[in-house]
């Protein structure tokens, strides 16, 4: 079998003393070739072309993701020298791979070596033009674990709400009204700080293993709440509970980001969004039926169970990234550029280095002013969010003549609804916008950020017209509300995500998420006291100028680029 001595010596390069790299090759005696043919003729084509290379005087470059994991994906397979490498006998059979990979995890050669020979599975079918049915298949999966994770902090953030009546009812508890707005005000304080720490931290951590052991912390938390008695342990627990909050956005945005391109990221973040939606619809259904019928206790540790089980199949089966389960990457890979006269050390040293937590802060996401333009946008948003969530029940009792608080609750109760539809309209029609025109992803879905908050003004105006002898118009009136208000709200993080890249999406997500709720503290006291001095008329003015201060804020970004395609510009 001769003719298969140079297929071997390219799947088996040999050390230097026995011939391999830079000596001449020996001729293998042929039982080593009959055992090793029928290897060497399994090996995958792609296997085999990434196994060949170039001289090192040629080579200019390797290839590398967004975050530095190598390239082993046969269709994302490149000639690391930019030149058409074909299959040379002469080349393989005297000549090991003259190039390294080195991912963002400082892993070793070995494995990038490793990874080269197996059989990765492709995310692209070639010929259908689209995604293979197996990638496919993998990312419903991580797109549901993302979705039902989510919606489970929501769960066990919202069960107190739903089971402090019961908890009031208690008379062994002592506790009245103002001991639960003690226990609740702690919250978003440690949920604010959380969001934004743990965004930062969470760029250097998995983002499953934050998400779901987030998850598994969160219902302990919430067991621990239901088993306490004294309100100084109610409110530590709380606040723990605010802290582990901020694990979740930050982990799922990573994840969206990693699994989803930037041409259907706005559907699927929709999609995802609504996760908000399905966590606060279940609360109240699961909490108040337990602290109902089987106590106060059960008010939170039903939700708690349900966090441990939830957040357990999370933590052993997601994954961070396609490469974590054999695919290559969604989005087309940046070049990292090698220096032909420095070693290899050197050059493996330059590629691995990453910069620290603060340094990937300031320079990746703080200096960037789109960013804190998002910012202050969210920050409006989340004032008219939360003011029309926390004041508009109060406002149907006062101004239009609604006889108690069921009734006003049963109008506005279509706001949540209004907001899933809403999402998903939103990240539709943004990714439609970017697939059908040229021009910055970034800046296009702003623009449509932008049109959305001319609804929001719009609806404000409608909701403070309407005569009070019309309650059907009046529930119309609050859905259009809750849709054209938590489209902006899914559209600017994801922006956030979009504009640093996914080295930076956990701290980006975080500081935009801090800032955010800034904003829903400012709609609590200071629009109570802007009402009790000035009246309604005052309340509406202020969001409608919310609104008026987030559009001018998006104006100087509807041309900005995603990180994607200002690293293809740079390529």
């Amino acid at each position: 079998l001769p003719h298969l001595q140079p297929l071997v010596a390219a799947a088996f390069p040999l050390p230097p003393i026995l011939g391999g790299r830079r000596g001449p090759l020996p001729r293998l005696p042929s039982m080593a070739v009959s055992l090793l043919a029928p290897v060497a003729l399994a090996a995958p084509r792609s296997g085999i072309r990434q196994l060949r290379s170039r001289p090192r005087s040629k080579c200019t470059g390797i290839g590398v993701d967004g975050i530095g994991r190598p390239n082993v994906g046969a269709s994302n397979v490149r000639c690391l020298s930019g030149a058409d490498a074909r299959y040379s006998r002469a080349t393989a059979a005297h000549r090991r791979p003259d190039w390294f990979v080195a991912d963002g995890c400082r892993r070793h050669r070995t494995r990038a070596a490793a990874a080269a020979t197996a059989d990765p599975k492709l995310t692209f079918d070639q010929e259908a033009g689209g995604y293979t049915k197996a990638f496919l298949n993998v990312r419903l999966t991580v797109f549901l674990s993302i979705l039902v994770g989510y919606s489970c902090y929501y769960l066990t953030r919202n069960s107190l709400t739903f089971t402090a009546p019961a908890m009031v009812a208690t008379a062994s508890l002592g506790l009245d009204i103002t001991s639960i707005g003690v226990i609740t005000s702690i919250f978003p304080l440690c949920y604010g700080c959380s969001k934004f720490v743990s965004g930062v931290v969470g760029d250097v951590l998995s983002p499953s293993v934050m998400l779901g052991g987030g998850l598994i912390a969160t219902g302990l938390v919430n067991i621990a709440f239901g088993a306490s008695s004294t309100l100084p342990l109610f409110c530590m627990l709380w606040a723990i509970n605010g802290i582990l909050q901020g694990f979740g956005a930050p982990s799922c945005a990573k994840i969206l980001t990693s699994w989803f391109a930037a041409k259907e990221r706005g559907t699927y973040w929709g999609m995802w969004n609504i996760a908000h939606n399905l966590g606060g619809f279940a609360a109240p259904i699961l909490a108040g039926t337990a602290a109902r019928t089987l106590g106060w206790s059960w008010g939170l540790w039903a939700p708690g169970i349900i966090a441990l089980v939830f957040g357990s199949v999370i933590l052993l089966t997601l994954k961070d990234s396609p490469e974590d389960r054999g695919f290559g990457p969604v989005e087309q890979t940046k070049q990292v550029v090698v220096d032909p006269a420095k070693s290899a050390s050197e050059n493996e040293q330059a590629v691995e280095k990453q910069p620290s937590l603060l340094q990937n802060l300031f320079q990746n996401v703080l200096s960037n002013p789109f960013i804190w333009g998002l910012a202050f946008t969210y920050f409006c948003v989340y004032v008219v969010r939360q003011g029309i969530t926390s004041w508009s029940v109060f406002y149907l009792i006062k101004e239009k003549g609604v006889l108690d608080a069921g009734a006003a609750a049963l109008r506005v109760s279509g706001l949540e609804l209004g907001g899933l539809l809403g999402s998903l309209v939103a990240g539709r029609i943004s990714d439609w916008y970017i697939a059908t025109s040229p021009g910055g992803a970034v800046g296009k879905r702003i623009q449509v950020v932008m049109a959305y908050m001319f609804g929001v003004a719009a609806m404000l105006l409608a909701f403070q017209a309407v005569p009070a002898g019309y309650p059907i118009t009046q529930s119309i009136i609050v859905f259009m509300i809750g849709f054209f208000l938590y489209g902006p709200q899914m559209l600017i993080g994801l922006c956030g995500a979009e504009i640093v890249g996914r080295r930076s999406v956990g701290a980006s997500e975080g500081f935009l998420g801090w800032i955010a709720y800034l904003g829903a503290a400012n709609a609590g006291v200071p629009l109570s006291l802007l009402v009790q001095q000035y009246g309604w008329n005052a309340f509406f003015i202020a969001l409608l100028s919310a609104c008026a201060v987030g559009i001018l804020l998006l104006a100087p970004i509807t041309g900005a680029k995603s990180h994607i395609q200002r690293s293809q510009e740079q390529a």
